[in-house]
């Protein structure tokens, strides 16, 4: 060490803090043999904390300003000093600035895709991606527990235990909220929140606020993507799965046969077949079903007879067994009525003919 940088430590006696970088969090101030001289200047800039460390033990600390280091503003350092009337200079301490802006843009994604059962396509595997932005709230907790020692420390050696709490969180999230695949879309802030409120308490646990947390991507396999984009296609068209396939199979079939060979053959037999089965659908779905049966019960001589279905009730007018006195009654009806006041019954006596004329007198 030459002279130069001696006298440099001993003449010095502003203690502060320049970060040139955006994403230190915590610098120790370097100083010779970490002395500091009695009233020297300690300057605490917006967004930063100054901590006094004395012999592995946190002593003071400072918010944003311009102190003077004397013993009324060292209590606890002239307490683990014994100093009781003042401090001879320098003295010896360690000086750690911990930075509590925002750091911003922390990247999080999940490593492999997480496994989901979904209404509308079974098991999937989808992928998320988002960011998250942290800040120290408590210095002395997360000096002690994720500084350490350590002259510098930087996002960077914390981003991996972030993400692997994200991470977790956001696989339990996802699972427990049971959204199906097409609506996650639009979910993305209510899973957002969600997932910050779990993740919050364990960032406190390192002197640590996740302040906003944000998902920007969840994809799903490429799959997937595919049949929900030929499903979108198929609602626009207008034409259902069926026939979609049905269009796909005869231009596969076609250009098989261009080809010639059984490939051709078999892709025409395969097209013609499904053209077979969507057509008996058609004929099945535009024949409508039978009407009901319509059956009515007779008073004949005082006792009830049937029921006979409207066939056998012209046979019965015909042969003089019924008339249009004749009470009738059906499923449905109130009570028994005179069949020429009943609409069914009265329309077959319209179509029974008149008895034919005598014949002519000799």
């Amino acid at each position: 060490m030459g002279l130069f940088d001696k006298l440099k430590g001993e003449l010095i006696d502003i203690i502060e803090w320049l970060d040139p970088t955006s994403d230190t969090m915590v610098f120790r101030f370097e100083r010779m043999g970490n002395e500091i001289k009695n009233g020297a200047k300690l300057t605490v800039r917006e967004s930063q904390v100054a901590v006094f460390i004395n012999e592995g033990t946190v002593a003071d600390v400072f918010g944003p300003g311009m102190y003077t280091l004397t013993t009324q503003n060292l209590p606890l350092l002239s307490t683990l000093k014994g100093w009781k009337y003042g401090f001879n200079s320098p003295f010896k301490a360690e000086v750690y600035f911990i930075s509590t802006k925002q750091f911003t843009d922390q990247k999080w994604g999940t490593p492999n895709p997480i496994m989901l059962r979904d209404a509308d396509f079974g098991v999937v595997r989808i992928r998320a991606f988002g960011t998250y932005t942290m800040r120290v709230t408590d210095p002395v907790k997360f000096l002690r527990e994720v500084v350490g020692t350590n002259d510098e420390f930087s996002t960077d050696q914390i981003a991996q235990q972030g993400r692997n709490l994200v991470i977790t969180r956001f696989t339990d999230a996802i699972g427990e909220a049971k959204v199906p695949v097409l609506d996650i879309a639009q979910r993305y802030d209510e899973l957002s929140k969600f997932i910050q409120d779990k993740v919050c308490p364990e960032f406190v646990e390192y002197g640590l606020e996740l302040t906003k947390f944000l998902i920007s991507n969840i994809s799903l396999p490429k799959e997937v993507e595919e049949a929900i984009d030929k499903k979108s296609s198929m609602g626009m068209l207008g034409v259902n799965y069926m026939q979609m396939q049905q269009a796909e199979a005869l231009k596969n079939a076609a250009n098989n046969q261009s080809g010639g060979g059984m490939e051709g053959m078999m892709g025409m037999m395969m097209a013609q077949n499904m053209m077979n089965q969507q057509n008996m659908g058609n004929m099945n779905q535009q024949v409508p079903p039978p009407p009901p049966m319509v059956r009515f019960y007779v008073s004949i001589n005082g006792q009830q007879a049937g029921p006979f279905d409207m066939n056998t009730l012209k046979q019965m007018i015909m042969q003089g067994q019924i008339n249009k006195e004749s009470f009738v009654w059906k499923e449905g009806m109130p009570s028994w009525l005179p069949a020429s006041q009943v609409p069914e019954t009265a329309a077959l006596f319209s179509a029974v003919p008149p008895p034919p004329p005598p014949p002519p007198a000799l």
